[in-house]
């Protein structure tokens, strides 16, 4: 079977939205944000292809503060239009320690996955 027969059931071909939170928090790590730096910032991270859709940001960024997860306040200095600036709580941290620690169980889980793989081709099978 080729790869374009089962594109459509393509391994997390759905799950655009499974890494966007820790990939905001740790976005909010490095440093205090606003939304379209923070679309910017976690496009570098390959967990969503093609352009970070905004609104599923805001979603999460909304979701994020009202679990004390980020705090934000406007920005309103500057010659451009006021911004809302996220920040990491103290919760953050300890939640994006957590995303870590599961996504670092994770990748052992496929690599091991991989090399069975592997040592499956390598003995004839």
């Amino acid at each position: 079977m080729s790869r374009k027969n089962i594109s459509s059931g393509q391994p997390g071909a759905k799950k655009t939205e499974r890494y966007i939170q820790p990939s905001l928090l740790l976005a909010l790590k490095k440093k205090p944000s606003y939304g379209y730096e923070l679309i910017q910032e976690i496009s570098q991270f390959g967990f969503v292809e093609g352009q970070v859709p905004p609104g599923m940001i805001y979603r999460h960024l909304r979701d994020l503060e009202e679990n004390g997860i980020v705090v934000s306040e406007w920005e309103t200095g500057g010659a451009g239009p006021a911004k809302r600036v996220y920040q990491l709580t103290s919760e953050g941290e300890a939640v994006l320690g957590f995303w870590i620690d599961y996504m670092r169980q994770q990748a052992e889980r496929l690599r091991r996955f991989v090399d069975m793989y592997h040592e499956t081709v390598g003995a004839g099978g």
